[in-house]
């Protein structure tokens, strides 16, 4: 029999267990397919190089490897935020989004490992922002940074910045001024600079630079002006470094590095 729904829908209804049984398999059987299409979607959306805007990228057999040095970029670096000693003959700038979880592994697993090289006076790291524009808390994350550095110069800037991909993004506006408090920054002035959007266009100025020189997704970097794209192992960044050092040509592609 028929039930009228409210809303106006209809379901059907039978107590045969029977006819019961055959619209179990039915649904079991829709919902396999439609499971299956999620996983392939999935798959094409962020597996396959090149489809996904959030740097996740896996070597696929048969690519070849380069076999020229990656072309070097002059990259422009005006008022941004700095780790490291300003004169180091080495540059790492990377482009970054607060909310992309393969900037957030990026950062754990390889560029925070970096900071030997910080300390000892030979790399520099460079911070700008790329915010994807589907990720909700990435804008007023990056301008949190930015309003952090206005009381506390690059040491504060560098400090939110671990915060925010350290604890995260969730919550917004309140966990960035929540942030602000366990830095010890002054809450009040760190709540009317990111309430006043003080920093947006500094922020959207790094977004349109980026892709002017080819950004195309997060996390993107330039070793001394050769990109390395997406969250690569930490032994692509040092092998970079150490060719950077020793004045070899190099390339990387799909995360794996190449000495020419």
């Amino acid at each position: 029999m028929k039930e009228q729904l409210k809303g106006g829908s209809n379901m059907e209804t039978t107590q045969k267990s029977d006819t019961i049984t055959i619209k179990k398999d039915t649904l079991w059987k829709y919902s396999t397919f439609i499971l299956l299409g999620i996983i392939v979607l999935g798959v094409a959306f962020f597996v396959l190089p090149g489809k996904s805007p959030t740097g996740q990228v896996i070597q696929q057999p048969g690519q070849d490897l380069p076999t020229e040095p990656t072309a070097k970029i002059q990259i422009k670096i005006d008022d941004d935020p700095i780790r490291g000693d300003k004169k180091a003959d080495i540059t790492l700038v990377e482009f970054t989004d607060y909310e992309c979880p393969f900037c957030q592994r990026a950062f754990q697993q390889s560029i925070s490992k970096l900071d030997k090289y910080v300390k000892d006076g030979t790399l520099r790291i460079v911070t700008k922002d790329y915010p994807l524009p589907f990720h909700q808390e990435a804008q007023k994350a990056a301008e949190s940074a930015h309003c952090a550095r206005k009381q506390g110069g690059d040491a504060k800037y560098y400090e939110m910045h671990d915060l925010l991909f350290n604890n995260g993004v969730v919550g917004g506006v309140a966990t960035f001024k929540g942030y602000a408090k366990q830095l010890s920054l002054d809450t009040a002035k760190f709540s009317t600079c990111l309430e006043s959007n003080e920093f947006e266009d500094k922020v959207q100025a790094d977004l349109k630079y980026g892709a002017q020189i080819g950004v195309q997704g997060t996390p993107a970097f330039f070793m001394n002006g050769r990109m390395i794209s997406g969250a690569c192992p930490l032994e692509t960044f040092e092998s970079a470094y150490q060719a950077e050092k020793k004045g070899d040509d190099w390339a990387v592609a799909n995360c794996r590095f190449v000495k020419l």
